[in-house]
């Protein structure tokens, strides 16, 4: 049973969505959405969309991915709502994207409430960066969906998670193709659209947009556009009237690129900078949903927009939240703790619980302590600086080992307590793993699966319905 979602919002929405005009998707950017409702309404006429994206990972990746795609859903809902046209969240799968070791992994609440991670396979470091595109499942799906079922507890909801992910992540799908098609299953029905940013149908649309920006030379000196060379995706550098790759030192001229374009488009990418104002040149976007980091990269894309004469959509930060989990809730309410108590370092808390737990008394007594050593050694080192400077670091060393020597003992006794107060810190560690896993927030570590395998598919609409409360109120 979950007690409740929580709400954590990533900073102050910044106001006001702009207007902008309707228009028309283009077919070949509708080849590369997957079939069902937002598709649909994105083929019937003029509208608007509210989109989000993601590099895919195993098992749709970490929890902010559904999150994401739940805040699109959400204030592309209100905005049509307030605006009277059609405007449809979209989804922007990055498959260009060549961070394998970002996207070979998932990680889930085992069945002890430990983090279990499950890897798909590794690259070699020497390996050329493909993009996510070309990597495929390939039998190491089976292996992964093997540790999944074996990692996660049993339950009457498991059997379908498990289907879910199966019917996505097969032998021959891609892992781009995978993610997307995992994220379709699990949220078409609300809405959402699943764009494939990596069709060759849209990178030809996009084509011309990409070989302007080739003009374009960033801070680091190199150019917004990557090309699939030797070595995998790769960032290009000007060089006279041609173009190197950074890592390879493949030469390309400024015809071989446009070649490409007509001949192979999924071999050219944007960076960084570049993908939102492709994404405006596709979509009729009115409002991107992004997280902390995607805030700041819209803002430095800025001037890329203005030298493209791209008109920029709104960036608007998205839901963000916690699943408190009802054993999970017991615990805090026992202790008094709500989750951000688990925000610091492994132990901390643990340590500061069985610290509280010391006899006052003692407590007291090691408070002196350390006033006390702290005004001797003080009144000591005024007499040395009279008598005799030169012994100044031997002062202060002495009171260092001192207060160590304190430290340690008061230390020591904290162990002791935490030791005897098992029961407590074995609690405290599992809620750990399920709030703040690793010492990291909730939504960026474990994926949707350890929810959704404990409490079913009907866990989306409760956090749907937060995220639709967070959308009304932004």
């Amino acid at each position: 049973m979950i007690a409740r979602i929580l709400t954590t919002p990533i900073q102050k929405a910044a106001g006001q969505i702009p207007t902008a005009k309707a228009r028309r998707v283009d077919g070949d950017v509708l080849a590369a959405v997957l079939p069902g409702p937002g598709r649909d309404r994105l083929a019937a006429g003029e509208g608007l969309a509210v989109t989000t994206g993601q590099q895919p990972g195993l098992f749709t990746g970490p929890l902010y991915t559904v999150y994401k795609a739940l805040s699109a859903i959400a204030v592309a809902r209100e905005l049509e709502r307030e605006r009277g046209v059609p405007v449809v969240p979209v989804f922007w799968v990055a498959g260009d994207d060549h961070d394998f070791a970002e996207a070979n992994h998932a990680q889930v609440l085992g069945r002890d409430g430990e983090v279990v991670n499950i890897v798909l396979r590794e690259r070699p470091h020497d390996a050329p960066q493909l993009p996510l595109f070309r990597e495929p499942c390939g039998k190491d799906a089976r292996a992964a969906l093997d540790a999944l079922a074996a990692a996660l507890p049993d339950s009457e909801f498991k059997p379908a998670v498990l289907e879910w992910l199966e019917s996505a992540y097969t032998p021959d799908a891609n892992l781009a193709d995978a993610g997307a098609e995992a994220l379709h299953r699990l949220l078409a029905e609300r809405g959402l659209a699943v764009f494939r940013a990596h069709d060759p149908a849209p990178k030809r649309l996009a084509a011309p947009t990409i070989l302007r920006a080739l003009g374009e030379v960033l801070a680091d000196g190199l150019s917004p556009v990557l090309v699939e060379g030797r070595l995998g995706r790769d960032r290009l550098r000007p060089d006279g009237g041609d173009f190197v790759t950074r890592r390879s030192g493949e030469r390309f001229s400024r015809k071989d690129l446009e070649r490409l374009a007509s001949d192979a488009p999924e071999r050219l990418s944007p960076n960084v900078l570049l993908r939102p104002v492709v994404e405006a040149v596709l979509f009729p976007t009115v409002a991107y949903l992004g997280g902390p980091a995607e805030m700041e990269y819209f803002a430095d894309a800025a001037p890329l927009f203005r030298s493209l004469g791209v008109q920029p959509q709104a960036v608007v930060p998205r839901w963000s939240g916690v699943i408190v989990e009802s054993r999970v809730d017991k615990v805090l309410e026992r202790h008094r703790l709500s989750p951000s108590d688990f925000d610091g370092p492994p132990g901390s808390l643990e340590a500061e619980i069985a610290r509280s737990d010391l006899p006052p008394e003692v407590a007291t007594a090691f408070t002196d302590l350390r006033r006390e050593l702290e005004s001797r050694y003080a009144e000591i080192g005024g007499a040395v600086q009279r008598i005799d400077p030169t012994l100044e670091r031997t002062v202060q060393s002495a009171r260092n080992a001192a207060l160590g020597g304190a430290q340690e003992i008061e230390k020591k006794l904290v162990a002791s307590l935490k030791r005897a107060q098992g029961t407590l810190v074995s609690q405290l560690a599992r809620a750990r793993a399920a709030l703040a896993p690793n010492g990291k927030p909730q939504e960026r570590v474990l994926t949707a699966a350890s929810f959704l395998a404990r409490y079913g598919f009907s866990l989306l609409d409760a956090i749907d319905a937060e995220v639709a409360r967070w959308a009304r109120s932004s």
